[in-house]
């Protein structure tokens, strides 16, 4: 069994923005600043924050996460769309087409968009040997069963391959407190 056993990581409400939006909300030529590596590599949190305000609500603080991208994306749970008033589909990192919008404050401006909001699915991140390890290919998906007295199976994981990838689930704050897991858990990987 411990050939099919991978960590997992909780994550939080994070933004990703693009190089246009962070000259909007932290001035002319801002480069973000790193505060800390995440475990994928090229991969860090920032210092910078902002706040997101939606229909109902704002969350202040909300960590951006760098480098920068292409567009613009806000990642939240389900628990969090009910703060700002807005229902998060459920959708792949970086699949943002028909999302609901909402608008950012930064210290030295404001954007509004029109979308780019998303609840991201369940995944898992490995490189090409784990994915030969686990016989998975990139974009299957899969089921993970997680460990301990409130044990659940998470369905419909996908599994994303890069040799850049280092190995490790993601799920975000609600999914991992119903299943009272911690950043670096062991999970089980279970195919169809």
């Amino acid at each position: 069994m411990a050939e099919k056993m991978l960590p997992i990581a909780l994550s939080n409400r994070h933004i990703h923005l693009s190089e246009e939006h962070v000259d909007i909300l932290f001035g002319k030529d801002y480069k973000l600043t790193k505060l800390k590596d995440l475990s994928q590599p090229g991969q860090f949190a920032s210092n910078e924050k902002v706040d997101v305000v939606g229909p109902k609500g704002t969350i202040k603080g909300v960590r951006v996460l760098g480098p920068t991208r292409p567009s613009t994306q806000l990642e939240i749970s389900l628990a969090d769309g009910f703060i700002l008033g807005i229902n998060p589909p459920i959708k792949d990192s970086g699949d943002i087409a028909g999302s609901p919008g909402f608008k950012l404050v930064g210290p030295k401006g404001e954007v509004e968009l029109t979308e780019g909001v998303i609840a991201a699915a369940r995944h898992i991140h490995m490189g090409i040997e784990d994915a030969k390890r686990f016989d998975v290919v990139d974009k299957e998906r899969v089921k993970i069963k997680t460990p301990g007295e409130r044990s659940l199976v998470f369905e419909n994981v996908l599994v994303r391959v890069n040799e850049a990838y280092d190995l490790e689930m993601h799920v975000d704050v609600d999914e991992g407190n119903a299943a009272s897991v911690k950043n670096g858990d062991m999970v089980e990987l279970i195919k169809y």
